[in-house]
């Protein structure tokens, strides 16, 4: 798809196509008077569809004392008829505008412009494609941010666009709330950091664009090219644009943030300042909480090509006279029986009884050593197909599933409430699909991290942390992948060690609240041996930490909501 078009005429559908959408007065203003600070500021507006905030800058400027003919507004827009429309309104104004109808990510950069502004275009990758999507990923490579195949136009728009600027430059971009939050804007998070001295997020907790259910955020980064940058965000909630007064925000006082690292997720950035400060506390109490990294190694399941092929009961083993040392334990797909503390030996064999796929077909290489039996289910395979699928289709043969080795604690990560930390028992062998991680504790920690850990793991400030470092997928779920697992807040080995006598006491209680699906009244019982025994947490600071997971939950689940409506598209531009 090459997204500059040179139609005369414009429709609602081309609009939405290239991610176009009119920017609400109120934030054209706000982001313009905050970022022009001299009559002699040149603006830059890429992709200003009919310069909404150009016009806001040209009556900013001339606030300043800055003459309409001499101010020094500059657009670039890929829709030639937008483009036309745009140079006329500043025109009729007394401005004497350069308005560029060509595609943005083709336009050299010149460090020339005090100020770029702007809204940028919103296309998923779906629909970002062909020529547009070649040069948007050469220009943010130019900027030093290599750019994944799942990022949307958006992304590369704030590298190129920053690439404008001249030394203490300021940048004001309205961005979907997708900075904070996705992993392919991780190089976009550490540019802005890097190259810029100065990064402020305005977070709205009202949907900005009437009728478009994507979440926005104002990006207002300045003091371009400082060196050495910054390596913290300064954070501002306001409930709508009508908060937004004169450069300053109504509401909560503004709250600075330090992430892990330059490129790690800015979800915490969602939090309130109460909770954000909470959070952050409660990371520094020592010894307190540290990553699941610092346990063992969490590493993806085994990957079949074909669940139900290779997944088997042991009544259809039995059935199809399968012996022993051609099948081994598995832990069945999904992850709907690892909601409790431990995977036992006997909870297994239930699985089994009930018809679950608790075995891996898994003959030797070599056919003719094979029982007739497997030789038979072979054949079955070819018969479906099963050969051909991808994933069975690239081994040296098909029928050898790689192995992964039996685990310590298996971890959920596609959940609809929180990610579960649940320990094998030690006479339980199994191996895992990839439909949970399994996590391997190091030397020295495997007895008090499979006795404790996934007890310890279930209170409210890793409940949390599990939101911010998580992703929403479709449905509202949130998905952990195992290098986010690596991220994810969790009681240090110092504190649960410490705490081991009050949590093991907690068992009886923490497994029959589980059974029953009261997740919240298992951490209530964690939080009070951890948070606030060990810890020394306030219960008003634990009761914050509370609300700060409820709502982030609740956020989650009513994205998800929104991927079922695909019809509604997300703001971009004007």
């Amino acid at each position: 798809m090459t997204l500059l078009t040179s139609a005369a005429e414009d429709t609602a559908a081309l609009r939405k196509a290239r991610g176009a959408f009119f920017t609400p007065p109120a934030l054209c203003d706000y982001v313009s008077r905050w970022a022009v600070r001299t009559a002699s500021d040149r603006v830059l507006e890429p992709s200003c569809g009919e310069a909404a905030f150009l016009l806001a800058a040209g009556e900013r400027l001339a606030e300043l004392g800055c003459p309409p003919d001499e101010a020094q507004l500059d657009g670039v827009e890929l829709h030639e008829a937008s483009a036309a429309a745009a140079d006329l309104a500043l025109r009729e104004r007394g401005y004497r505008p350069a308005v560029t109808a060509q595609n943005f990510f083709s336009v050299a950069p010149q460090r020339r412009y005090q100020v770029v502004v702007g809204n940028p275009p919103y296309i998923r990758y779906q629909d970002f494609a062909g020529d547009s999507r070649i040069l948007a990923r050469e220009a943010a490579l130019r900027g030093g941010v290599p750019l994944t195949g799942l990022a949307s136009a958006w992304a590369a728009f704030t590298v190129h666009a920053a690439e404008f600027l001249a030394p203490g430059g300021r940048m004001g971009l309205v961005l979907p709330a997708e900075l904070l939050t996705v992993n392919y804007a991780a190089g976009v998070r550490r540019h802005l950091l890097e190259s810029f001295g100065r990064v402020r997020l305005v977070l709205f907790t009202e949907r900005v664009f009437p009728g478009v259910l994507e979440e926005v955020v104002l990006l207002l980064a300045e003091d371009a090219q400082a060196e050495g940058g910054t390596d913290q965000c300064e954070l501002h909630q306001v409930r709508s644009a009508a908060d937004l007064i004169d450069g300053d925000e109504a509401g909560a006082a503004p709250s600075n943030w330090t992430p892990a690292d330059s490129g790690a997720k800015w979800t915490p950035a969602l939090l309130s300042a109460d909770a954000l400060k909470a959070y952050d506390a409660t990371l520094r109490v020592a010894p307190g909480f540290t990553n699941l990294q610092t346990w063992g190694e969490t590493t993806l399941g085994m990957v079949t090509g074909n669940n139900r092929y290779f997944a088997l009961s042991p009544a259809r083993a039995t059935e199809l006279g399968l012996p022993s040392t051609e099948l081994l334990p598995l832990s069945p797909p999904g992850s709907r029986h690892l909601r409790g503390l431990k995977f036992t030996k006997s909870a297994w064999d239930e699985l089994g009884a009930s018809g679950a796929g608790t075995l891996l077909f898994r003959p030797g290489p070599d056919p003719a050593a094979m029982s007739s039996a497997a030789r038979g289910y072979l054949a079955l395979g070819e018969e479906l197909g099963v050969p051909r699928a991808y994933k069975c289709r690239v081994r040296q043969h098909w029928w050898q599933v790689p192995l992964v080795a039996p685990a310590d604690l298996l971890l959920t990560y596609m959940n609809a409430d929180t990610p579960r930390l649940t320990a094998v028992a030690s006479n339980l062998a199994i191996r895992h699909l990839n439909s949970v991680h399994g996590v391997y504790l190091r030397r020295g920690l495997r007895s008090l991290g499979k006795e404790l850990l996934p007890l310890a793991a279930l209170n409210t400030m890793t409940l949390l942390g599990a939101e911010t470092v998580g992703r929403a997928y479709g449905g509202g779920m949130l998905k952990l992948e195992p290098r986010e697992a690596d991220r994810l807040p969790i009681p240090s080995p110092e504190l649960v060690e410490a705490a081991r006598p009050a949590l093991a006491a907690l068992r009886p209680q923490m497994a029959t609240a589980l059974r029953n699906g009261r997740l919240s009244e298992a951490a209530k019982l964690v939080d009070e041996v951890l948070l606030i025994g060990q810890l020394g947490l306030s219960r008003a600071q634990v009761r914050t930490l509370e609300q700060a997971h409820q709502a982030m939950t609740a956020r989650r689940v009513a994205r998800g909501g929104h991927v079922r409506q695909p019809a509604q598209r997300v703001p971009a531009r004007r």
